[in-house]
Parts: C-alpha cells; structure tokens; sequence
C-alpha cells in the first residue's frame, strides 16, 4: 500500500494504492486528509484505469520519411532530438526553440523543465498551459497582494463560515469532495453562487441553502463594481482595517461611483436589490469569504474582474482576519507549484521575478552559471504558439504536459502553427492529439511511478510516490533532461533523483516569495503540514497577511479597474460559455479513455434553454450547429432551464472536430496575457 495524491486535479486528493493481481494494476482507496476527508470524485475513483491502458506509450516514436510516427531507440531519438535542436539554434538563433509545460508536472519536473530551457537551450521562449488557467488570478493577487498563492489560508477554515461568495467556480462538478466545506455556510443559509448556469453548484444554494445570481455572461466585473459602490455608499465598509491596511481608497470610491445598482442590473442582469442585499449581507457576516474561479478570470478582463473581487473583500476587512478571506481556486494539479518554480515566461523559481539582477544572481549561483547566460523574460504561450513557424517566431518546440490542440484558444490557428514547425516534439504518457502531430514523440512516467511533489490549491506541498514499477521503455523526464543537456554540453548538474531535484528547488527558492528552503522530501515524509512560505526553522504558514501584505509598506492596494459593457447578443447570436463535466478532466487524454467516464457523456454536448432550441428549431438530443467567425462545430442538444436563454454552454474535453475551443477567442487580457476563452459570440441552427 502506497499513501499518494489524485493525478487530477489541485484539491489533491489524498488515496492509498494497493497493487492488485486482478484486472487493474492497482485499487484505489480514499484516505482521510483535510481537503477530501476520504472522498473521491468518479475521476478518482477509477484513476488506476489508466495505469494499465493498452494505449500507453512505451517506446520513442519518431516520424519517418513516409510521414507515419515509428518506434525508435532512445539513444538514436535522443541524439536526433539534440541534433536538431543545435541546428535550429545554429540557423535561427536560441529563441527559435520554444518550451511548452504543464500544470500537472511535478515541481521536480516543473523546475528542471525552466533550468533546461534557460541554460541547457538558453531559450527565453517557454510558457506553460497554466496561462491558460490562473495568470489573472496571479497577477491580480500580485498587484493588490504582494504575493500569489491561490488560498492564502487552509481549506478547513471554510468549514465555519457564515458567508461564502463564490464567483465563477462549479467546484460540485470540477471538485466534488470541495462542496463539503460550503456545508456550514449552506446550513446557514449563506452560500452565494454567481453563474450563469443553475450548475451543480449553484443547486446547492435551493431550500434556503443561500442565492444563485445568474448574471450576463462576462458582466461579473460590472457586477463586482456594484457591490461595492453599495458597501461605499452605505458605509459598510471597514473603515479601520482600509485606513490600516491599505492604500488607494480615495481612487477606488471614485471609480465605482457611477456603478449604483440600478445601472448595474441593466448591463448584468442581476436585480438591482439583490445586488444590495449580497453586500449588506457580506458586510453583517462576522465570518465570509470570497472566492474566484476560472469563470469570472478567463476572460481580456480577468485581471480587473479578479481584482474587483479582491477590492470587495479588502473594503470589508476578510484578507488576514481570522474566520475570513479571499482566495482564488486554483485548477490544475499542480497549478499552484507549476507557476512557482520556472515555467512561466517571466519567472525564475521561487515565484522570482526573471528581470530583477539580485533573483538572477541567487539563482545562477545555485545552477553555477553566470546570471548573463540567463535568458530575459519571454514570451506568453497565445503569442508563443501563435508565432511558431513564422518570421522571429519559434521552429522548434518542445511540449511536456500539455494538449495545446485541444485546450489553446482559437484552436484552428493553433494547429496550423504547429504544422508550420520544423520540429514538435511531445512527451506525454498517451498518444494524445497533440502528440499525433509531433515528429518525436517520447514516453513518460505516469503519476504513479514516479516520486515527487505537488503544491495544492492551499499552497500545502505534498509528496507524490511511487507505487508501481513503470513499463521498460518509459523514462521519466528528469531523465531525459538530464540525457538531452549531457548531448547538448549544457553546465551545471542534472540530477535524475527527484529528491535532489527537490533540494536544489529549495536552494533556489530560498528568500523567494514561495520559499521551499525548509523543506525537504524527508521532512515532508514525516507527515508534517507544509504550507509556503516554509524557510528553515518555521512551521510554514498556513495563512498569510494576519500583520502585513506582501508590499514592501505591509499594506494591501486597492486597484480602480473600469468596466467595459460587453457586445450584447441578438436574436442571431447567443453567449457562448465553456467549462467541465464532472466526469471529466481538461483535455480528456486521460479521463476519455476510462469507459465508466466516457460513457455518460460519449460526444459532445450543448447545454440550451429550451426557448431558445424553440425559436431555432432545435430539439432535445437533436444535433446543433453553433459557429461563428473562427469556426464551427456540432453537437447534441441538451435543453434545460438551467441556463439563461441568451447563453449556450459547451464542455472543452473533446478532440478534433468537437472542440469548443474552435470557437473560442485568442484575445487576450492586458495584465496577464489571459485569453478571452468565456465569452464569444455564436450562431445556431438545428442539423
């Protein structure tokens, strides 16, 4: 029995292991930890499904001279792969190579993944799908905080709260086991769901278990600015804690003045005296928490929209006090630590900032190079992926993690890219739809053979182990750094023990805002909490901002963001809004080959109210046309009056011809390079 966490997604859900002699590699068991209690989502449930798949990759692939992927040996791939990579930095120069990660890699494999691409291909080019995921989130939490950690406080403290406002989340379909910590708040009647849908979430509010606000698609920023006009005007707010902890009052009441309630309700949809009673009602509650999620942030205004949101609970005085908070969900498992360590365009590990001459010299000596062979800040992945194949833009490109022709924005454009590189190489465990376009393909560990660590939603690190021996040809990817930087003649050491991977993560994180430098695999064997900042001799810190903010002047800023009113829908075109099924995870390239999981929801569905499939002519389990300018697609008609007659919904899991990110826009926010992925505009038409 091996005690690990779920490979899906950041709720990191504790599970025991057993190998099995039966049909399945291994059983899987819940195990009671603070964030499932010993429960598991379906996805979890049947994970041990895919440790045995037939599908698995067990054997370098290369594409030969007829255009078809053939096995190969890894010492030929990999001298292939250096080779070709030499010679595009020799033609186009090092920022011809781009690096593509993911926010399910481990922080071992996350940190070497940014030490490979800055000193072993000394390439600024690399970004992760994590832009994709919380980059608003970040960079909003950064310019109010300080500091970005999706939670700032344990998941358990939600269990006694009075009030919850929850944002853009269906944490019922993409968490389940989350939805028992919105008991206490459900029981006093205190759970607040904004959502467009009457999602499984948002059901839990039914039976005076709280309010479902279900407003305008891309209108929650407008929404946000409502409230806190009434919070302003009505002098609800804590006056104290904004004069003691904060600065920009003064900016912030002026921008929102023009936002009175009425106003708000035209553009959002949300009655005007419901947008007073949510905020007096957060105002009254001795404990509430608001809580952001990928729907009100994935969007060319999500930083502002995340940011609004943290203004509401700084004006009330959550952030630091104990019973309250604000925090954002992070969805990726590994979404928090993924963003921490070197993936990201402008970072360095330890959540460093790339530009800043101290953080380049602390690490540089930890990896023993000199801080001027360290690349600049590169570019974000929309712009990185969308450039690749064309003048100044990247020829070769090296994905880890990541599905980009199923999950990037504006798909068809991203695919088209990729067919322009002279080079695509995918490691990935399945041979997933983005691994059939590459020209290398290069088999990795699965979550369960392999040893490492992840950084869940709270900021709490945890300790992935390995229960099972992986299959002769697959090869973890420190492995294959460390063979590709020995090939390449790159400095410095490469490790292949995730425990030293480990220890030099500390070393680099050390005096960073995501301080690991206290840790270690050994000490977080011990079954210690371990949430970061964690430098030697601390006890970590389970909840940040008790006495200051992460500013130099400990205060937290209020930032004034402006709204724009969206395109509003017409007869001819509906909102369209994307998301999950509970039964299934990003991609799919896992979850859509467990048969249980694909079984209930085997294509693709649309989600329409059953007036809107009337005035089009559409019928229930009747196949649906929904296009606009960037593609189209078809799928099978779901009708209920869960969703606003204005609004289509779509789930992003399927491949090919069915996915929703055919439609979805490339656009990208301002602060944090954010694609605009919850807000288009559709045709349908009945098939």
């Amino acid at each position: 029995m091996t005690d690990t966490h779920c490979p899906y997604c950041a709720l990191q859900c504790a599970m025991t292991l057993t190998p099995s002699g039966g049909p399945l590699p291994a059983t899987v068991a819940g195990r009671d930890f603070p964030t499932n209690r010993g429960g598991l989502c379906k996805k979890g449930w049947s994970s041990a499904e895919l440790l045995g798949d037939r599908g698995r990759l067990t054997t370098p692939l290369v594409r030969g001279d007829d255009g078809e992927l053939h096995s190969a040996g890894w010492d030929e791939t990999l001298d292939l792969l250096a080779a070709r990579l030499r010679q595009t930095a020799d033609e186009h120069g090092r920022d011809a190579v781009g690096v593509f990660g993911g926010g399910g890699l481990t922080n071992e494999k996350a940190y070497q993944l940014g030490k490979f691409a800055r000193i072993a291909l000394r390439t600024s080019r690399i970004d992760y799908n994590g832009r994709f995921c919380m980059s608003s989130a970040a960079a909003a939490a950064n310019r109010a905080f300080g500091i970005d950690r999706g939670l700032p406080f344990p998941l358990t403290d939600l269990d006694t709260a009075e009030t919850i406002l929850l944002l853009g989340s269906n944490v019922g379909d993409t968490m389940p086991p989350f939805v028992s910590h919105l008991q206490g708040a459900r029981a006093r009647g205190g759970l607040v769901v904004v959502d467009p849908r009457r999602s499984s979430t948002a059901r839990l509010c039914a039976d005076g278990g709280g309010t479902h606000l279900q407003p305008v698609p891309g209108t929650d920023l407008v929404l946000l600015l409502g409230l806190i006009h009434v919070v302003i005007a009505e002098r609800l707010y804590d006056r104290d804690y904004v004069a003691e902890r904060t600065s920009g009052f003064a900016a912030l009441r002026g921008s929102v003045s023009s936002w009175w309630p009425e106003r708000a309700a035209i553009v959002t949809g949300v009655p005007a005296q419901s947008i007073r009673e949510l905020a007096r009602s957060l105002a009254r509650a001795e404990s509430a928490y608001i809580l952001t999620g990928r729907g009100v942030e994935q969007h060319v205004d999500g930083t502002d929209t995340a940011t609004a949101a943290i203004n509401l609970a700084l004006l009330l005085g959550l952030p630091g006090r104990p019973g309250c908070g604000y925090g954002t969900l992070t969805g990726q498992g590994n979404g928090q630590g993924g963003r921490e360590h070197g993936q990201k365009a402008d970072q360095l590990p330890g959540y460093r900032k790339i530009t800043d001459p101290a953080a380049r010299a602390h690490v540089a000596a930890v990896w023993g190079v000199d801080p001027d062979i360290i690349p600049g800040a590169g570019i974000p992945a929309v712009e990185l992926l969308q450039g690749a194949g064309l003048p100044g833009g990247i020829r070769a490109l090296l994905v880890h993690g990541s599905n980009v022709v199923v999950s990037a924005p504006n798909v068809a454009t991203v695919r088209a890219a990729l067919d322009r590189l002279d080079l695509l190489v995918v490691s990935d465990f399945f041979l997933s739809e983005t691994a059939r376009m590459a020209d290398i393909v290069l088999p990795v560990l699965q979550w369960a053979e392999e040893e490492g660590t992840m950084t869940n939603l709270e900021g709490r690190v945890l300790r992935r182990r390995r229960a099972l021996d992986p299959p002769a040809g697959a090869r973890s990817e420190l492995w294959i750094m460390a063979e590709l930087a020995r090939r390449l003649g790159a400095p410095g050491t490469w490790s292949v023990e995730p425990t030293e991977v480990f220890d030099e993560l500390a070393r680099a994180s050390a005096g960073g805002p995501a301080d690991y430098s206290g840790l270690s695999h050994a000490l977080l064997d011990s079954g210690i909490e371990a949430h970061w900042p964690f430098p030697p001799g601390s006890l970590g810190t389970p909840r940040l901002f008790a006495d200051r903010f992460a500013h130099p002047d400990g205060r937290a800023l209020l930032v004034a963001v402006r709204a724009r009113e969206p395109e509003p829908p017409t007869a001819d075109r509906l909102h369209l809004v994307t998301g999950r099924l509970l039964e299934q995870y990003q991609s799919g390239t896992q979850t859509r080959r467990v048969p249980e999981l694909l079984a209930l929801h085997p294509a693709l569905i649309a989600q329409l109210h059953p007036a809107t499939a009337r005035r089009h002519g559409i019928e229930e389990g009747g196949e649906v046309r929904i296009e606009n300018s960037r593609g189209g697609l078809t799928a099978i008609a779901e009708l209920t009056g869960d969703i606003r007659p204005d609004t289509v919904f779509l789930p992003f899991h399927y491949p090919g011809a069915a996915s929703a990110n055919l439609l979805t826009d490339d656009s990208v926010d301002p602060h944090s390079a954010m694609p605009e992925f919850k807000r288009a505009l559709v045709s349908v038409s009945a098939v």
